[in-house]
């Protein structure tokens, strides 16, 4: 079973982004965009486990306790640079309390053997893929200048920033990924309160 702790974003937002996405995805041809429905903010991705460990993982995930947390959404990147661009991305802001969050989350999988992350924990919401199978924020050293989103940079440069809204997030969820021709698929397989 493939699995990845996230947050999920409120429909208002989702809305936005997925009219912002429709506007400028014609800039961008040659990217694989992702379907609004998939949006979320990822804490942890763990990767192919199985039912069992799943079940562990659940169990350390309910002993987080952690607060709810104001999350803003605006403006946008490119990951690793805007040069050698292999994910465009929606921006997000937060106090300490999402970071740290995403710490007690790595560390509960941890001791059940999954790897700890060896990058800073960046939150965005990855809106297109363009080149490269990995969405990893960090350079790889197969990265070079490519020109997949360099018509959707120069037409973003002469919009304002933009602005997708505020929400609270009072829960945070373990999600199944299944992978199909069309896409990858999500299902909530469990849910934890944040007080």
């Amino acid at each position: 079973m493939r699995v990845f702790i996230a947050l999920d974003i409120d429909d208002a937002i989702r809305q936005r982004i997925q009219r912002f996405m429709e506007g400028v995805s014609g800039f961008a041809p040659d990217t694989r965009w992702v379907r609004p429905e998939s949006l979320h903010v990822t804490l942890k991705f763990v990767g192919e486990k199985p039912i069992e460990t799943v079940e562990e993982i659940k169990s350390a995930l309910s002993n987080i306790r952690a607060e709810s947390i104001e999350i803003s959404f605006r403006g946008y990147g490119f990951f690793p640079t805007a040069k050698a661009a292999r994910v465009f991305w929606v921006g997000i802001e937060s106090g300490p309390k999402l970071p740290s969050l995403a710490k007690a989350v790595d560390e509960a999988t941890f001791a059940l053997g999954v790897p700890k992350e060896d990058h800073a924990f960046t939150p965005h919401l990855t809106l297109a893929r363009g080149g490269g199978r990995s969405g990893a924020p960090s350079h790889r050293k197969e990265d070079a200048p490519n020109k997949n989103f360099q018509r959707l940079q120069e037409k973003l440069t002469a919009l304002p920033t933009p602005e997708f809204g505020t929400m609270t997030a009072h829960e945070f969820f373990l999600y199944q990924s299944q992978l199909s021709p069309g896409g990858s698929g999500y299902t909530k397989i469990g849910s934890f309160a944040l007080e």
